[in-house]
């Protein structure tokens, strides 16, 4: 139960990435470096809920 508490909250933690990445995404220059740092956030938690899908 605790696992898929979790994997709800990476889910939606991952859903509110994808928002500021688009978001981002549709200003005229956006930053380069938090477009980076977003993407890069997304696969760490798709990372972790793919070690919780193992268990």
């Amino acid at each position: 139960m605790i696992e898929q508490d979790q994997a709800e909250m990476l889910k939606s933690r991952h859903r509110k990435l994808e928002d500021q990445l688009e978001t981002e995404n549709t200003h005229p220059y956006p930053n380069k470096v938090l477009v980076s740092n977003l993407k890069r956030q997304k696969l760490r938690i798709k990372d972790e809920l793919l070690s919780l899908k193992a268990l």
